[in-house]
């Protein structure tokens, strides 16, 4: 391949100005989708299960998980003292109702037909939001969500499958709360 001088300088100055445009683009918009941007630190503290039905493990579980997803999806560090970011609250609702919906039917050896009974799991967490470096951003606020399954399930399957699905979604909303800002 040859070009001449005048070619050559004038892909200098394309790579040049892609790579300040990149550059510009980096400075204005962070890849990693986080407004989180001065803040170097947080404290997530212990959500008690302040429901009228107790899962005597949905605290420590609840709040263990949400420090992880803070922990090792941002850069954000643990502390105990004068934290950037605090996020506390507590759950406030845990029940399991009957739904009036009916699940796939199944049919009997005699032609009858069987509607299998569905419960629904509700989890609700009251959350406080409090960012010290930008305190525009605090917020308190109530996240919700629920988990459909058949009744035959025992309390262990529930606890180990649908409690894990609703507060797995429950934290998602929170932390898009907090670090997208959207």
């Amino acid at each position: 391949m040859n070009i001449n001088k005048q070619e050559f300088l004038q892909y200098i100055k394309i790579s040049f100005l892609l790579v300040f445009c990149m550059g510009m683009l980096h400075s204005c918009y962070s890849f990693t989708g986080s407004s989180l941007t001065d803040e170097k630190t947080i404290q997530i503290n212990e959500f008690p299960n302040n429901a009228a039905l107790v899962n005597p493990t949905l605290s420590q579980q609840f709040s263990t998980d949400i420090q992880n997803r803070f922990l090792q999806r941002t850069t954000l560090k643990g502390t105990k003292e004068n934290p950037d970011i605090l996020v506390e609250g507590e759950i406030t609702d845990y029940s399991i109702t009957p739904t009036t919906i009916s699940s796939t039917t199944t049919s009997t050896n005699t032609g009858g037909v069987i509607n299998e009974s569905q419960n629904k799991l509700t989890i609700t967490v009251k959350v406080h939001y409090e960012n010290k470096l930008h305190p525009e951003l605090s917020f308190d606020r109530t996240y919700s969500d629920e988990a459909v399954f058949n009744n035959n399930l025992s309390q262990s399957d529930i606890e180990s499958s649908q409690v894990k699905l609703v507060t797995e979604r429950i934290i998602n909303k929170i932390f898009n709360d907090i670090v997208a800002n959207w």
